[in-house]
């Protein structure tokens, strides 16, 4: 799971994963710390150890005026992809490590019309550059894709957002 890397607590790792995947922990979190999200419908879907993957749906708490998902909402879903997991390993390393977006890019290729499903493959990237972190002074930076998908795996939109992750002392 870590790739030759010690530093990440492996059980902390499988403790915030059951707890994300909790249908009700986890939404109950969302309401607290994430209400537009929770109220856009923002969701987990999987969060494993190479891949997260969220989804968000068309309805009228997420519409725009065009009859589709609002990008604000696919944003919030695509950004959640990225920062879960994030947050799933800076929690389960032995020291404090901050973490801030520090940008985002995006592409919309198609209306979302449907349930938007946003899939996170950078990972193994992420758990790098949070070790990396750890041992140094600088920030270190990394950029993450996630694509939003629909239903049919038709290519809605691709975001790339840039964490900056720092160890305190």
């Amino acid at each position: 799971m870590n790739n030759g890397m010690t530093t990440f607590n492996t059980d902390a790792v499988h403790a915030f994963k059951k707890f994300a995947q909790h249908p009700f922990k986890f939404s109950a979190y969302l309401f607290w710390k994430l209400p537009a999200a929770w109220l856009a419908g923002v969701r987990l879907q999987s969060l494993q150890d190479e891949t997260c993957v969220t989804s968000v749906p068309y309805r009228w708490l997420s519409q725009n005026p065009f009859r589709s998902t609002y990008f604000a909402c696919l944003s919030m879903a695509a950004e959640l992809s990225t920062g879960l997991p994030a947050m799933m390993y800076v929690q389960s390393v032995p020291r404090r490590v901050s973490m801030l977006v520090t940008g985002m890019e995006s592409t919309f290729v198609k209306k979302a019309t449907g349930l938007t499903y946003f899939t996170c493959n950078d990972l193994p990237a992420l758990r790098a550059a949070i070790e990396k972190a750890l041992h140094q002074e600088e920030a270190v930076s990394i950029t993450m894709c996630s694509e939003g998908r629909d239903k049919q795996g038709t290519l809605i939109a691709t975001f790339t957002i840039t964490w900056s992750f720092k160890g305190k002392s």
